[in-house]
């Protein structure tokens, strides 16, 4: 039942330290309240008035009102400790991430690692403020509870000892096949998350190849087996939760009975035997509530022990290269000689001997149809992809590809990366924007909102920048998302390199056209990676890059591209004789 990763997670002890003096005081108060509420009922059974039996209850609601304070307490620092090391968690499994260049993907697939820094950190925290007070509680609270019901009733002593042990191994047992029942419920998930998103990013292979029938047949078989793992659960869940209420019943049931005997032949008093019957159900109350907890956190203690073990992981993984490069300026110039990249598990190469070179401030647009190496050439220039082969060289510093490429921190820290959907994060619109600059003030936050046209948007929300948006909020449109990641970019001004990766694909052209007049002036003074398939935007850039299977075609400027009628003007033929 003990989850021994908790006790490597820092500052644990002192957490614990303090839970064990909580279960002290939660004891002695449940002492007495057992006490005093006897103390009154007998008091007045012996024909004592109410003026007499005030005391006792008195002391009852005291010890009732101290029960609710320790709780307060408690909670609070549950919170605080568990949202701590969640970000801790959190920080080392994104850390890992960078650190291991995507092996961790390709490990344990993107939806899983996906779910880990979000969802699965979330139920990590859940657990940690679930799990710990019981593990403390359900040791301390019994022991002293039995002290005291041996000092009333040997007998009752004697039947609340003998039935804790069954409880326990009951329990042991019952978390053996919880555990199984778990963890084949959380490996049914992942397989079904990470099929469901390999699925989309390969949809338009698939119809070509006319296997999509084929494919909804297995999202169907992975749905079923989840559903089927998650019942099997359930079913262990509710029936552990039934038999462990009808053990403590029985022994609650067996103080009851010998007490009532003693009381027949004298050899107790009321008042020792109504405190032990009071004690009784508390006895058993903390083993049943981690019982009961332990089934509905089963699933923040998986997530635990898969964040921990991807954190684990990505430290046995030799780090990459650090290199020292000086901030992007208007004189800097990067190149790339012949690199290349392959996809894990792929049969033909996404960048093939591609050579580029970009100098100083300007904006660059990468344009191509849908596989020809755009997002790639993005990922890679933005550090989420070490090259195969070639050399990155940066104002003269030159790297091979078994150095990394661009993923050090020199580089990354001077970089903003704009995917086509942005995440947003479950709290606040100001902390969605503040989310790389959390330290901007609230006029710094809304100078931003009104250069990118999240005006309207914050009208709209009853508590303004403090409504909560995103997951367990207000939804958003993809135009509202994208605005709020150009206003995190706006805040943080040390990034001079924007690196945006088909940023207006789900987009309507009437939002897209209304957000580029917002974008366009953001990127002056700035280096821009402009990775697009709608030519529109090509008018605006200074430089040209045109992508043809994982290759640049051809490079320029935009006019004089189309005069040339290469690459660029068969691609705008092919779209229809889009913009020019």
């Amino acid at each position: 039942m003990m989850d021994k990763s908790l006790f490597s997670l820092p500052g644990i002890m002192p957490v614990m330290g303090m839970l064990v003096v909580f279960a002290l005081v939660l004891s002695a108060s449940i002492i007495g309240e057992a006490v005093s509420l006897s103390a009154a009922i007998t008091t007045m059974w012996q024909g004592g008035s109410l003026a007499h039996a005030l005391p006792h209850i008195a002391l009852f609601f005291g010890c009732f009102a101290l029960q609710a304070l320790v709780h307060h307490l408690q909670d609070g620092m549950l919170d605080r400790f568990a949202n701590k090391q969640v970000e801790c968690l959190r920080g080392e499994l994104l850390a890992g991430l960078f650190r291991t260049r995507g092996q961790m993907v390709r490990d344990n697939g993107t939806a899983a690692v996906t779910w880990s820094v979000l969802e699965g950190a979330s139920q990590t925290e859940n657990y940690l403020r679930i799990i710990l007070p019981k593990l403390v509680g359900v040791v301390v609270i019994p022991f002293v509870l039995l002290i005291c019901s041996f000092v009333l009733d040997l007998t009752s002593g004697i039947i609340l000892l003998v039935m804790y042990p069954v409880i326990i191994f009951y329990m042991v047992m019952l978390g053996k096949v919880a555990k199984a029942r778990a963890e084949n419920q959380y490996a049914k998930y992942t397989r079904m998350s990470n099929h469901f998103v390999d699925t989309l990013r390969g949809m338009d292979t698939l119809r070509a190849f006319g296997r999509g029938r084929q494919n909804g047949e297995q999202i169907y078989q992975t749905s079923e087996d989840f559903r089927v793992a998650t019942i099997d659960t359930l079913k262990v869940a509710t029936l552990s939760s039934a038999v462990l209420d009808l053990i403590a019943t029985l022994g609650v049931a067996g103080v009851a009975i010998m007490l009532a005997f003693h009381l027949v032949d004298g050899s107790i008093g009321l008042f020792a035997a109504l405190a032990v019957l009071v004690l009784s159900p508390e006895y058993f109350k903390p083993i049943r509530q981690f019982g009961s907890d332990y089934h509905a956190s089963l699933d923040g203690k998986n997530a635990l022990a898969a964040i921990v073990g991807m954190i684990d992981a990505a430290k046995e993984t030799v780090p990459a290269r650090e290199h020292a490069v000086a901030p992007w300026s208007p004189y800097s110039m990067l190149e790339l000689d012949e690199v290349s990249y392959t996809y894990p598990g792929a049969d033909t190469p996404a960048l093939k001997d591609v050579y580029l070179s970009i100098e100083g401030c300007q904006k660059v647009g990468v344009v191509g149809v849908s596989g020809s190496g755009k997002s790639t050439l993005a990922s890679l220039l933005a550090g989420f992809a070490s090259p195969d082969g070639g050399t990155i060289t940066i104002d003269g510093a030159t790297f091979d590809a078994d150095e990394g490429g661009l993923g050090f921190s020199d580089w990354q820290n001077q970089v903003a990366y704009i995917p086509q959907d942005p995440y947003v994060f479950g709290v606040s619109l100001r902390d969605n924007i503040r989310f790389y600059a959390p330290e901007s003030t609230d006029e710094q936050v809304m100078r931003a909102v009104e250069l990118v046209g999240l005006d309207e948007l914050l009208a709209q929300l009853p508590e303004g920048l403090d409504t909560v948006i995103g997951e367990g909020g207000r939804a958003l449109s993809g135009g509202q998302a994208q605005r709020i990641a150009l206003a995190r970019v706006l805040l943080d001004d040390s990034r001079r390199i924007l690196i945006f990766d088909e940023p207006t694909a789900h987009l309507d052209i009437e939002t897209e056209l209304e957000l580029k007049s917002r974008m366009l002036p953001l990127m002056e003074g700035r280096l821009v990676i402009f990775a697009t398939h709608r030519l529109h935007w090509l008018a605006d850039m200074d430089w040209i890059i045109v992508m043809e299977d994982g290759d640049v075609a051809e490079q320029g400027d935009y006019r004089e591209l189309l005069a040339e009628r290469g690459a660029l003007w068969r691609l705008v033929e092919n779209m229809n004789g889009g913009a020019r």
